[in-house]
């Protein structure tokens, strides 16, 4: 279990380099409809958005890596950590010393999870799900998503990253049990992956996923839509952990310690979003 949540950390760390490159990229392309339906198409041209790309695809591998080892519920909740090294990150690019305060929101975020983590102590599955189960999950979270996408597109304003932020959190958790599920079906036989549709809805939902994440760095700040997708993906894998999986969680008294890390994490997010680090990358670049 050790070595998977190290192997989240470094996956967390790729990610991190990946949205502030992307988010670099997207800022490059003009507001506006007709950027919207050619936003890939411009951005794959740009090579800091394809650096973005292959420190996402990094984040992809060792996130694989940790899956195999480790639960779900341990490997999502460990990626929170993506935020601060975002934050770190950004003041680098931008050339901007954090202040106190997001230090102390970094310290928050960090030791709510840590207090999360041991309260829960999540632990590896107890059974692998069947077809009902994978129906079900799919069923509801398409419609989910759907429904976050509707109130991205809608929506004005903060609410346009923050839904479609909340709609990539998910979608790559939904993407993170896929992965589970391949990898045990290739460590088992690594001929019957290919044939496996686990493999062929990975990609799908992998693809659908960083589609949704483009879109929400090109539609608001990376602050709105970083904590949106930060949050709600480990949230929605402890979920998917618990209900696909079998992947067991304290309950009873721990609830309480769950409760207060979970407080803590949700406090050092408003309070990294409120960082002023975030003025400088709000700014269109030409």
């Amino acid at each position: 279990m050790i070595t998977a949540a190290l192997l989240a950390v470094l996956a967390a760390l790729c990610n991190a380099v990946a949205s502030v490159l992307q988010r670099r990229a997207a800022l490059t392309v003009p507001q506006g409809p007709a950027a919207q339906a050619g936003l890939i198409l411009t951005l794959v041209r740009k090579p800091v958005w394809l650096w973005g790309i292959t420190a996402l695809i990094g984040g992809f591998l060792f996130q694989a890596a940790a899956l195999s080892r480790g639960a779900v519920a341990l490997v999502q909740p460990v990626m929170v950590v993506e935020l601060p090294f975002t934050m770190v990150i950004l003041s680098m690019v931008f050339g901007i010393v954090l202040d106190r305060r997001t230090w102390l929101a970094i310290g928050a975020l960090s030791a709510g999870l840590a207090i999360f983590l041991i309260a829960a102590a999540p632990d590896v599955g107890r059974w692998l799900p069947d077809a009902i189960g994978w129906i079900v999950a799919t069923a509801v979270t398409a419609a989910v998503v759907a429904a976050l996408v509707a109130v991205g597109v809608l929506a004005r304003g903060a609410l346009r990253p923050a839904a479609l932020g909340v709609a990539a959190g998910i979608g790559f958790a939904f993407t993170a049990t896929l992965i589970k599920r391949c990898t045990a079906i290739a460590e088992e036989d690594l001929s019957a992956l290919p044939r496996s549709w686990q493999l062929y809805a990975m990609v799908l939902a992998g693809l659908c996923s960083l589609l949704l994440l483009q879109h929400a760095l090109h539609s608001g700040p990376l602050v709105i839509a970083q904590p949106a997708l930060t949050i709600s993906d480990p949230i929605a894998g402890i979920l998917y952990g618990g209900l696909l999986f079998g992947e067991p969680i304290r309950s009873g008294s721990w609830i309480v310690f769950e409760a207060i890390g979970i407080g803590s994490m949700a406090y050092g997010v408003i309070q990294l979003a409120r960082s002023p680090i975030v003025q400088a990358q709000n700014t269109p670049l030409r």
